[in-house]
C-alpha cells in the first residue's frame, strides 16, 4: 500500500473519530437532560429494562464488520460513562476487587461505576437494603459446580428484588511472577475454582501444594507478594495484582458459567425477552408438587430452572426456587402466578427482569 492511501484511511479515520466525539457529547447532553428530569419525578437514573432494549436494538442494528458482541460492549461503556455524569452508581459485590464478582459488575454496568467490595455474600445483600449501595450483585449459580446456596437463602427474606442477571464465560488462569511451571512452589485459589482445574492440576501441577484462600483475588494478592507462589484467577485479578499469566484457560470445562444475580429497589417493566424468578414450597400432602408447577404447563408459561433447597424452618420442608420465561406482568405468566398461588404452601416472587445475553 502506498503512503498516499495510507494518509487517505488515516485522514478519513481521524474525520469519523471527531464526528464520532461530537456525537457522543450530543448524546451525553441528551442523557444529562433525562437524568434531570427523573431526579425531579423521584424515578431511578438507571433502569435495567431501557438499557436492555438500547443493546438489543444496537446489535440487531450492527452492520458489521464489528461483532455483536463488540458493538454492545461499546455501549454498555457509553451508557455507564452517560449515566455517571450525575453520580457514579455504587455497585456491592463479593470482594476483593479482581473476583469474578467484580468482573460481573463491569460486564453488567461498565467501568464507569463505584464497586463496594464485601466481605461476604451477607455483607453485599446487607450494603444494598441498607443504601450504602445501589445496586448488589451476587453469585447464584455455577454451570459445573451448581447453586450457592447462602445466596438463595439470603433471597427469600430480603426485600430486594432481582433486577437483572449477568452470565460470564469464567476462565481459570494461572497466574505467577516465575517464569516456568517447575518454579512453582505453592497454588493458591478459592475451593471452588480448585475443583473446576483438577484434571489440569494433576496433569502439570501434580505435587504442588494447592492452599484454599477465600477468594480468587486474595489467591492473587497472595501470590503476587509470596516468591514462587502461583494463583489460579481471572483477568481481572491479574491485571489488578501484577501478575503475568502463566498459563491460560485451565478449567476442565471449556463451557464453565458462573450466573450472577443483580439486586436492588426496583422493578423493571417488560421488555419483550424476560425471566422471573420465584420461591415456592408445597403444602404437605400427596402429590402438592406436581399440582404446584401444573399451571405453568396448563398456561404455556416454560420453566429454566428447578432447585429445591431445605428450608431451615422445619425438618424435611423444602423451599423449590423457579425461574420461568417472561415477565410476572406478561398476561400467561400473570394468570399462572395466581393459579400457583392458590395451591402453593408458600409463594414469593423475586423479580422480573431482562434475559442476559453472554
Amino acid at each position: 500500500m502506498s503512503d498516499d492511501e495510507l494518509r487517505k484511511h488515516r485522514d478519513a479515520i481521524d474525520a469519523l473519530d471527531r464526528e464520532i466525539l461530537a456525537r457522543l457529547s450530543e448524546r451525553a447532553r441528551h442523557a444529562q437532560a433525562i437524568g434531570k428530569l427523573k431526579e425531579g419525578a423521584g424515578g431511578p437514573a438507571y433502569r435495567p429494562e431501557r438499557e436492555a432494549q438500547v443493546l438489543a436494538h444496537i446489535a440487531g442494528a450492527n452492520p458489521g464488520p464489528l461483532s455483536d458482541d463488540a458493538v454492545r460492549l461499546l455501549f454498555r461503556q457509553v451508557m455507564s460513562a452517560c449515566l455517571a455524569l450525575e453520580r457514579p452508581m455504587r455497585i456491592a459485590y463479593l470482594g476483593p476487587p479482581g473476583t469474578f464478582t467484580h468482573a460481573a459488575v463491569e460486564s453488567h454496568f461498565g467501568a464507569f461505576v463505584e464497586g463496594v467490595p464485601e466481605a461476604s455474600i451477607d455483607e453485599v445483600f446487607r450494603a444494598a437494603e441498607s443504601g450504602r449501595a445501589d445496586y448488589a450483585v451476587v453469585p447464584v449459580e455455577n454451570s459445573t459446580e451448581g447453586a450457592v446456596g447462602r445466596t438463595l437463602d439470603l433471597m427469600v427474606a430480603s426485600d430486594l428484588a432481582v433486577v437483572g442477571e449477568v452470565k460470564l464465560r469464567v476462565h481459570q488462569n494461572l497466574l505467577s511472577k516465575v517464569a516456568t511451571l517447575g518454579e512453582i512452589k505453592r497454588v493458591y485459589s478459592h475451593a471452588q475454582s480448585f475443583a473446576q482445574t483438577v484434571q489440569w492440576l494433576s496433569r502439570h501441577l501434580p505435587s504442588v501444594p494447592r492452599v484454599v484462600a477465600a477468594s480468587n483475588a486474595e489467591a492473587a494478592r497472595l501470590a503476587a507478594q509470596e516468591p514462587g507462589a502461583a494463583a489460579i484467577a481471572g483477568a481481572m485479578a491479574a491485571r489488578i495484582y501484577g501478575l503475568p499469566t502463566l498459563a491460560a484457560h485451565i478449567e476442565d470445562e471449556p463451557n464453565n458459567t458462573t450466573r450472577f444475580l443483580v439486586l436492588g429497589n426496583y422493578e423493571p417493566r417488560p421488555t419483550g425477552r424476560d425471566k422471573t424468578s420465584l420461591v415456592l414450597s408445597a403444602k404437605n400432602r400427596a402429590g402438592a408438587v406436581y399440582e404446584m408447577l401444573t399451571p405453568f404447563a396448563t398456561r404455556g408459561v416454560s420453566m429454566t430452572k428447578f432447585e429445591s433447597r431445605p428450608s431451615r424452618v422445619a425438618l424435611w420442608d423444602y423451599l423449590f426456587f423457579v425461574d420461568i420465561e417472561g415477565h410476572r406482568d406478561d398476561p400467561q405468566v400473570a394468570a399462572a402466578l395466581e393459579d400457583v398461588a392458590r395451591v402453593a404452601g408458600y409463594l414469593k416472587v423475586l423479580g422480573s427482569y431482562p434475559v442476559a445475553v453472554l
